[in-house]
């Protein structure tokens, strides 16, 4: 990451607006002033001020992924307006190919089946980046566990879970640029694998299991569980990332944000070195 141009802006600013707890009681002599009315709210943060960020707000970015959860970690970054665009990637690979490379490349086949549905769309304009990501659970005993199918299921799952301890949970975001130049293939991609270990209470009982599938929360999340909300009862301990567990490792995202965002002179010029090296 680049080091900021200007400084940050005063503290002393947000010290002019006292906290509830710090204003004195009134005293004789402030029987003349006015009454004070109540403190105003304090407004959001600014969004992170970094370059490729600053380049992309005024752009279209798409999420390839109906994921709402996804959405509201990437305005964490600032990014509050991505459009959410849904793959249409039939997401049947084979578990075969192992943990690692079946999410590795079912979030990498979402990411480019958007790119071609939407790269020459005439109506909203090009698309200035696409972001897209597939988590996956894998329990202690090496299985691939996705969304539950059904109820029956869903409660299995989660009886698994906690029967073997710890899982991982895996999230693979790929994240792709279009490329202004002609190299082919037309866009530059960058990939990254993030794991959380998760330890579910063995204390957790079949009716807790049962009341929280009832609750239907965690139908349409990998594992059966949302940590974010009513799962999070299920949980003993993880050891990672959280925000991986919610869906999206925010912080492994904005460092592939800023390798695909990096100036495709600076991309030429290492496809010249290397090259260079191979004719050596």
């Amino acid at each position: 990451m680049s080091t900021p141009s200007e400084p940050p802006p005063p503290y002393e600013d947000a010290a002019k607006v006292p906290f509830l707890s710090d204003r004195k009681s009134p005293g004789p002599s402030d029987s003349k002033r006015p009454p004070q009315g109540p403190l105003p709210p304090r407004g959001p943060p600014p969004p992170l001020s970094l370059p490729a960020l600053n380049e992309l707000r005024r752009k279209r970015v798409i999420l390839a992924s109906a994921s709402p959860r996804r959405k509201q970690l990437l305005a964490q970054l600032g990014l509050q307006n991505v459009e959410i665009v849904p793959s249409k990637f039939a997401e049947n690979l084979s578990h075969d190919l192992g943990a690692l490379n079946y999410v590795l490349e079912t979030a990498t086949a979402k990411v480019q089946d958007v790119y071609r549905s939407e790269i020459d769309n005439t109506d909203r304009g090009e698309p200035a980046l696409f972001i897209g990501a597939d988590t996956i659970i894998v329990s202690h005993d090496g299985r691939i566990l996705e969304k539950p199918r059904g109820a029956e299921h869903h409660i299995s799952m989660l009886k698994t879970l906690r029967d073997q301890g710890e899982h991982k949970v895996m999230t693979a975001v790929a994240v792709m640029k279009p490329l202004e130049s002609a190299m082919d293939p037309g866009y530059r991609l960058e990939t990254h694998v993030e794991e959380t270990t998760v330890k579910f209470d063995p204390q957790v009982t079949d009716e807790l299991i049962l009341a929280y599938v009832r609750t239907r929360d965690g139908n349409d999340k990998a594992g059966g569980y949302g940590i974010q909300s009513g799962g999070a009862v299920l949980i003993e301990r993880i050891e990672g990332s959280y925000d991986n567990v919610v869906g999206l490792p925010i912080r492994a995202t904005l460092k592939l944000i800023e390798k695909v965002m990096e100036p495709e002179e600076e991309l030429d010029d290492d496809m010249d070195n290397m090259f260079v090296r191979e004719g050596d």
